[in-house]
């Protein structure tokens, strides 16, 4: 359904990962603001939610005022990163500032100009500072995009992918009062977008920087980053456009490890998608294989929407990212992987659904992302379903 406007969402609850929230209780409520934008849509069903519409700008703003409505105190962002839509590598790196400390939502500008949705939500959700960040409400990525009033800014440096995403890893270690992380996650620069777009969800789950190397070397900004942080753990997103030369130069600075499933190297980017959904190693990585998730779906033809969405990765339910090809159509991949995962329970009077795990899906864009008959058939497959047991299974409840 084709509304003029999109009403900021209610984040839902998800898998109990957030941490507890400090409630102002009392006070008055702040007017919940509508992002406006014409062709946003929104259609909710039973277990996929839509956020966005026409532009990656509006997709951007509906992720961000879903879970920050800014009507409270606690619904407000300390910060909020604005990225110049041009600049894809700044944005992938940037999706780590969605993990904690910051929890920053993304906006986008378009070079200079501020798109008014994105300007509309800096107003309604008004961040409250970072103190870590010498009370900065908005993080300027490549953009001289005029902030609202009131708003104070804290630019950094950005340039080639290596010297941008350097950049970005070491506010977050200032954000975080100087804590180092202990895993990172590093990309080929020149590799297809498409095939990087997870790792935005990635780094913000886990709070891992994305760096950026060639097929042919690790740059020297990248080299630099790495050698500071005391051997971290160095998890490859898409190994097989990084190169056999620069994985063995990486490891002198570190364990690496290929995110793969099953020794695929992660050459297409909807199994890559579903390989780093699946990937775990010890406690880092989203490890879904089985049913009780978040999830969020994006189309790979829009690839700034993966930065856009890393938020929906580090709060409610906590949703790795996964890719359609089409707009029309779920690639067998990606149905075969739901069909995995999909939540059931033993059809018996003492294992009643309320005891069992529930998928939901935040579907990103509007119908030229996802049509909402690829919506419908995506809500039925994340749908807890009954399912008959065979005389020869043990009668196990499902887990809570």
């Amino acid at each position: 359904m084709v509304l003029p406007a999109l009403a900021a969402a209610v984040l839902i609850a998800g898998c109990g990962k957030t941490a507890p929230t400090q409630f102002s209780g009392g006070g008055p409520a702040r007017k919940l603001a509508p992002v406006a934008a014409e062709g946003a849509v929104s259609l909710t069903t039973r277990n996929t939610s839509r956020l966005g519409g026409e532009s990656t700008a509006v997709d951007a703003a509906a992720v961000a005022r879903a879970v920050y409505p800014g009507v409270t105190a606690d619904t407000r962002p300390r910060a909020v990163v604005l990225v110049d839509d041009h600049d894809w590598a700044a944005a992938l790196a940037a999706a780590v500032l969605a993990s904690a400390p910051l929890s920053a939502p993304i906006l986008y500008s378009d070079g200079a100009s501020l798109p008014p949705v994105s300007q509309a939500s800096l107003e309604a959700m008004h961040p409250t500072g970072a103190s870590t960040l010498g009370g900065a409400q908005v993080i300027n990525l490549g953009t001289s995009a005029a902030l609202p009033a009131g708003l104070s800014g804290r630019a950094v440096a950005v340039g080639e992918p290596a010297v941008s995403a350097a950049s970005i890893a070491r506010l977050l270690i200032s954000a975080d009062g100087g804590a180092q992380p202990h895993a990172v996650i590093v990309v080929a620069a020149n590799a297809p977008r498409a095939l990087l777009m997870p790792a935005a969800g990635l780094a913000a789950e886990s709070g891992a920087p994305i760096l950026f190397v060639t097929a042919t070397r690790v740059p020297v900004a990248t080299a630099g980053l790495l050698s500071s942080l005391g051997r971290p753990s160095i998890f490859v997103v898409g190994a097989a456009a990084v190169g056999e030369r620069t994985l063995a130069a990486l490891g002198q600075y570190g364990p690496v490890r290929r995110v793969t499933d099953g020794g695929s190297e992660g050459s297409e980017p909807v199994a890559n998608a579903i390989a780093v959904a699946r990937y775990t190693d010890g406690t880092f990585g989203w490890g879904v294989k089985e049913p009780g998730h978040g999830l969020v779906f994006a189309n790979l033809a829009r690839p700034l929407d993966a930065p856009a969405a890393a938020l929906l990765s580090a709060t409610g339910n906590y949703g790795p990212l996964l890719l359609l090809e089409r707009n029309d159509q779920i690639p067998p991949a990606l149905l075969s992987y739901l069909k995995d995962i999909q939540p059931g329970y033993t059809f018996a009077p003492q294992f009643l659904p309320v005891r069992g795990v529930y998928n939901h899906g935040w579907l990103i864009g509007d119908e030229r992302a996802m049509t909402s008959v690829t919506q419908a058939e995506i809500d039925s497959l994340l749908e807890i379903s009954p399912r008959r047991q065979s005389s020869e299974e043990p009668s196990v409840a499902p887990a809570e």
